[in-house]
C-alpha cells in the first residue's frame, strides 16, 4: 500500500511539471493541489488499512470499503478547500494534476513486491 503513495508522489511531481509546462508557476501549484488531493487521502488510507491488517480480526473487508467512502469523500472535501482558499488555481492543472496522480494505481499492478 505505502508503495502506491510513493508512486503516487512521484506521478503527482509529473503533474506539477505538466502544470508548470501549460500555465507557469499558477499552473504548478494548481497541479500540486490536484495531485495531493488524490495522494493524501491515499496515504491516510493506506495508513489505517495496515492497522486493521495488524490487529488480525475479521473487519478487513468493512474497513477498507468504509476506507474507499472515506478517501472519496476525502478527495471531494480537498478540491472543494481549493476551490475556497485557492480562488486563482489553474482549474485545468489541478484536474491534469489529479489524472496524473490517479495514474499511479495502474502502475502500481506493474511494480512487484
Amino acid at each position: 500500500m505505502y508503495k502506491l503513495v510513493g508512486l503516487q508522489g512521484i506521478a503527482a511531481l509529473l503533474g506539477v511539471l505538466a502544470g508548470t509546462l501549460l500555465w507557469g508557476a499558477t499552473g504548478a501549484k494548481s497541479a500540486l493541489c490536484g495531485g495531493l488531493s488524490v495522494m493524501l487521502p491515499t496515504a491516510v488510507f493506506a495508513w489505517r488499512l495496515s492497522r486493521v491488517v495488524q490487529r488480525r480480526d475479521a473487519s478487513h473487508v468493512s474497513a477498507f470499503l468504509i476506507g474507499e467512502f472515506v478517501k472519496i469523500v476525502s478527495v471531494i472535501g480537498i478540491l472543494v478547500l481549493v476551490r475556497l482558499l485557492y480562488p486563482g488555481a489553474q482549474w485545468g492543472a489541478v484536474v491534469i494534476g489529479m489524472a496524473i496522480t490517479l495514474q499511479a494505481n495502474f502502475f502500481a499492478l506493474l511494480v512487484k513486491h
